[in-house]
């Protein structure tokens, strides 16, 4: 495939850059993996795109592979606009597109830095940072994962917590936010499952789940589990590790919509369970929406939850 290919796209942004410190071309065609229905940076031909907006991921694998993959999309002397708060890898975003060999603009403004810079004729280095940013195998948890995921090389605490606990399900089930699908295949163990929708916003985490879960019972879904057709409804039960940063930022109010979503497509008497950080304000929420709430266990900063709806 080559540019001419793909005429619909000649301007792209990744993420949402504020819009008052950096402005996006009209038209311009969403790349982030965080978005439902955007298109992927990563399937775009070498010089499709006349110039691209992108507000960089904080993880430093993450970061570069997006930078590289942008570089390879452009049209030699395409523009590239970066931005990040500085301590979330903007203070680094200047030294690493030089790496690749820009020519760097950089101004500093409401703690984010903003890099302007023109695609080289023959950037340095892309091959090997989009390597690094790639989907991967991971020989220590089994699983197939990719920097920039949830907990991309490690299984993290709540997850353990709830694995440790979760009794053998039946029905029909959700996992919201379903990761890599290690839930998911705790779940799946239980041959009175009958159906399991794994439901994630980021696209990359429903693409390793998709290689992790290889299971006739799950099926899969992009999307924002808050939205009411994410997720199918009259369910047996639902399981969920949720979100509680949004940006880079706490966001307790991420996990409280999933909680209110759960007992939205529960049947009655369906069940849920939760794990989350110990400090999260959730037990209000889950009283509201449930008529039965049960604290089963508290570990290293985190706690579980089982409700019936």
């Amino acid at each position: 495939m080559d540019a001419s290919e793909t005429p619909d796209i000649t301007s792209a942004v990744y993420g949402l850059p504020p819009p008052d410190l950096a402005a996006v071309p009209e038209g311009a065609r969403q790349l982030s993996p965080m978005l439902p229905g955007a298109a992927a940076l990563e399937d775009l031909p070498p010089g499709a795109l006349s110039e691209i907006v992108l507000l960089a991921p904080p993880g430093t694998a993450e970061r570069r592979a997006v930078l590289a993959l942008a570089l390879r999309a452009l049209r030699a002397g395409g523009r590239i606009t970066a931005l990040a708060p500085k301590d979330r890898g903007g203070a680094r975003l200047g030294r690493e597109l030089a790496g690749f060999g820009c020519t760097v603009e950089e101004t500093a403004k409401r703690h984010h830095r903003t890099c302007r810079a023109a695609r080289p004729a023959v950037p340095a280095g892309l091959d090997a940072a989009i390597a690094e940013g790639a989907p991967r195998f991971v020989p220590e948890l089994g699983l197939w994962s990719q920097p920039g995921v949830f907990s991309w090389n490690r299984i993290d605490p709540g997850t353990v917590l709830l694995l440790d606990h979760l009794p053998p399900l039946s029905g029909r089930g959700a996992d919201l936010g379903c990761g890599l699908g290690v839930i998911a295949r705790a779940v799946l163990a239980s041959p009175a499952v009958t159906a399991l929708a794994l439901v994630d916003i980021d696209r990359r985490a429903v693409a390793a789940a998709r290689r992790n879960v290889e299971d006739p019972r799950a099926s899969f879904a992009w999307a924002d589990a808050r939205r009411p057709d994410a997720v199918p409804g009259r369910l047996d039960f639902v399981v969920t590790n949720p979100p509680f940063h949004h940006e880079g930022s706490e966001d307790q109010g991420l996990g409280q919509a999933f909680i209110r979503r759960a007992a939205e497509v529960l049947r009655p008497g369906g069940i849920f369970w939760l794990t989350a950080n110990a400090h999260l304000p959730y037990e209000a929420v889950l009283a509201g929406a449930f008529r039965q709430v049960t604290p089963r266990a508290a570990a290293n900063g985190y706690k579980l939850y089982e409700a019936r709806r």
